[in-house]
């Protein structure tokens, strides 16, 4: 039994176990905002802004995208997060954080998504505000 452990844990430390791979999910005809975008925390080192999608399908990875700024007519600052699709879930949540924001300033934002080699999914949120506190 000892041999088998030690045989395993070489394995597994030099990296010769093979990676699991994600399936890719089918794409769907038209993708839509079913829920949001909304901003359900506001504060002084994180603003959380999320938005639900019917699964946008195709590679794995994908990254929720926001535009935003202080001019609704020029969103010039872009944040993202990765996430991962759920091949078994009909919709998808989209969370994309932004830290440091100084208080009492109006944000406006809207928000998109994309695959992880930038591919858009071809959907856009409206333009939107919140104000930090």
């Amino acid at each position: 039994m000892n041999k088998v452990l030690l045989t395993l844990s070489i394995m597994v430390l030099s990296g010769s176990l093979p990676a699991q791979e994600s399936p890719i999910t089918p794409r769907v005809e038209r993708l839509q905002i079913s829920a949001g975008p909304e901003v359900p925390l506001v504060g002084g080192y994180l603003t959380v802004i999320r938005w639900t999608v019917n699964n946008p399908g195709g590679l794995p990875v994908h990254y929720g995208v926001v535009h935003y700024g202080r001019d609704p007519k020029n969103l010039n600052q872009t944040a993202k997060n990765p996430i991962r699709l759920n091949p078994y879930h009909s919709s998808t949540v989209f969370r994309v954080n932004l830290y440091d924001l100084p208080p009492k300033t109006t944000y406006y934002y809207t928000v998109e998504s994309m695959d992880s080699r930038g591919r858009s999914d071809g959907v856009k949120g409206p333009t939107k505000a919140f104000t930090t506190r």
